[in-house]
């Protein structure tokens, strides 16, 4: 079970809440949305750069009052600032969007290059404009900004194994966190033990896979969410308490009410409950934009077509 005071320690020595408020999607509204998760007692906040939320996000920071110390925040490189000589700029214009001195952890959000470009998704004739960044030199510009002390903490996201052990070998600092999707349908459980030898935290996203219209795969399975197992009593909190195993979880919600509600559950998982979880992997993966990147994603990890 995590609660509102449960935090889980990092390979820095840093504490990361174990519950934390995602800001992905509808920009426009997280002003507000992560006003009222300050309000309710969310200390984790998590953003990214293509999110384009880092601004609103900064905003009711600011109005909050709460000192900087309480909050751990989290951000991401976008793949257009892959380059070694683009990274200390990306991280300084989410700095100043934030209205911080720092961050908390700071990750490449795919190991994926884009054409170096101020474009977010910079295209020709349709199609994104791929770069030629090795992802382990971007990672060496990002340990920069942890030693110039931009930020406390980095990591990374969407990565597969093999692009994983490559970079602990390749690079001098092992990654404080690995954000990836995690769900009962997708649990990756070989990939997560590996993480745990590794002493890498994983933050999971889309903890109830399909729920998300934005994925195109996975239309013809119906909702996770609605699942008669997940809706069988034992597991019915679920939908108001996603975090089933020692990681990170991100809820996402504009409304103060379900804002309040992710957040304040008490609810614990009996071992018989547990392995009923542990029966429904599917092996089933909903975000992987491999074709529109580029670049072939985890292409050694369960889930992949």
């Amino acid at each position: 079970m995590a609660t509102q005071s449960t935090k889980f320690k990092l390979n820095t020595g840093a504490e990361i809440p174990a519950i934390g408020f995602g800001t992905w999607q509808d920009a426009h509204a997280q002003e507000d949305a992560v006003t009222e998760a300050l309000k309710a007692g969310y200390r984790h906040i998590d953003t990214a750069r293509i999110y384009g939320t880092e601004p609103a996000v900064g905003t009711a920071i600011k109005k909050s009052g709460i000192p900087r110390g309480q909050l751990f925040i989290t951000t991401k490189l976008w793949n257009n600032s892959h380059h070694p000589d683009d990274v200390e700029r990306a991280i300084d214009a989410s700095l100043k969007d934030l209205g911080t001195d720092y961050l908390d952890l700071y990750l490449m959000h795919w190991p994926s290059p884009f054409a170096r470009s101020s474009e977010m998704m910079p295209k020709a004739d349709g199609k994104i404009q791929t770069g030629d960044t090795d992802y382990v030199d971007t990672y060496k510009a990002m340990e920069k900004t942890l030693k110039s002390g931009k930020t406390k903490a980095i990591g990374i996201s969407n990565f597969s194994l093999a692009e994983v052990e490559r970079l602990l070998k390749e690079t001098s600092v092992v990654p404080a966190a690995h954000q990836m999707e995690l769900h009962p349908y997708l649990q990756q459980k070989d990939f997560v033990d590996f993480h745990k030898k590794q002493n890498i935290h994983i933050t999971q996203y889309s903890p109830f896979g399909n729920q998300n219209e934005i994925y195109s795969s996975g239309k013809d399975l119906g909702k996770l969410i609605e699942n008669p197992t997940i809706l069988d009593v034992h597991f019915f909190p679920l939908i108001g308490m996603a975090e089933v195993d020692p990681r990170t979880d991100w809820k996402q919600s504009k409304t103060p009410s379900r804002i309040d509600s992710n957040l304040g559950g008490d609810f614990k998982l009996e071992q018989a409950d547990i392995k009923t979880l542990d029966g429904m992997d599917k092996k089933i993966r909903f975000n992987d934009p491999s074709t529109n990147f580029g670049w072939n994603f985890y292409k050694d990890l369960d889930g992949k077509k």
